[in-house]
């Protein structure tokens, strides 16, 4: 089996690394990473620079693109090797609600559907930089689960793994994804030469967590699979859009 792994954390994180090592006990792998940090590029591609790739010394190929870039290239274009499987992560946080939205992780594993393959997106519950054999075990019982018995490419598999020791890890959930409140406010500051600037403030709190969702899967000690589809169409909406549009002003 051949495996396509990126990420958004960049080529030297210490979960790709951890990922890497146990997948490749159970397939090919090949590593396209981004040279840097893209936490929060969701699915961007870079369309006014050149993509230069380098090839580290471990074999991992770095990208000075998007995680996006980075599945692209390995599946469409003339350095393609195509794999059977897209796996992204280990992020060294959580993708669950809302955050799937902007999400590096996810977006990686999206451009692998959008090739045609079925694609895998691994997050710890919690950030750290601790128990990536855990994911990356669940990860591998996973594909060895999909060697076997294969799903559709028309979804993406969202996997959240709670961040403790493989022991500590009470069962596997199927998920819907929960909803946040909106964002904390933005920080306004000024750069030593007093040039006004901003920060992002933190994230909002669980608004839906209901049992259902990736939240309770994860605070109650379960890995969340949520599966992810690309197409948005609000179809429970589309005859209230409807009748909406037809009434008389």
């Amino acid at each position: 089996m051949k495996i396509l792994l990126s990420n958004d954390d960049g080529v030297r994180a210490p979960g790709i690394l951890a990922l890497y090592k146990e997948l490749s006990q159970i397939a090919d792998v090949r590593v396209i990473a981004p040279e840097r940090n893209c936490s929060g590029a969701s699915n961007s591609l870079t369309l006014h620079d050149p993509l230069r790739v380098e090839q580290l010394e471990n074999g991992f190929i770095s990208v000075n693109g998007t995680p996006t870039d980075c599945v692209h290239l390995g599946t469409n274009s003339p350095l393609a090797e195509i794999p059977d499987l897209v796996v992204s992560g280990i992020n060294d946080a959580p993708n669950m609600g809302d955050d799937v939205l902007y999400s590096g992780t996810v977006a990686a594993a999206t451009e692998g559907r959008f090739m045609g393959l079925p694609a895998i997106a691994v997050s710890m519950g919690e950030h750290g930089h601790d128990y990536y054999e855990t994911a990356a075990k669940i990860v591998a019982d996973l594909i060895v689960r999909l060697q076997q018995k294969p799903l559709s490419a028309d979804f993406v598999l969202n996997v959240n793994v709670p961040y403790c020791s493989l022991q500590g890890i009470k069962g596997t959930r199927i998920t819907r994804l929960g909803r946040r409140h909106r964002a904390k406010g933005m920080f306004r500051d000024t750069d030593p030469r007093g040039r006004e600037l901003f920060w992002y403030g933190p994230v909002g709190d669980h608004q839906d967590d209901g049992p259902d969702t990736d939240f309770a899967a994860i605070r109650e000690g379960y890995v969340s699979i949520t599966p992810l589809t690309v197409d948005m169409t609000a179809r429970s909406q589309q005859q209230h859009v409807s009748d909406w549009l037809t009434q008389d002003l």
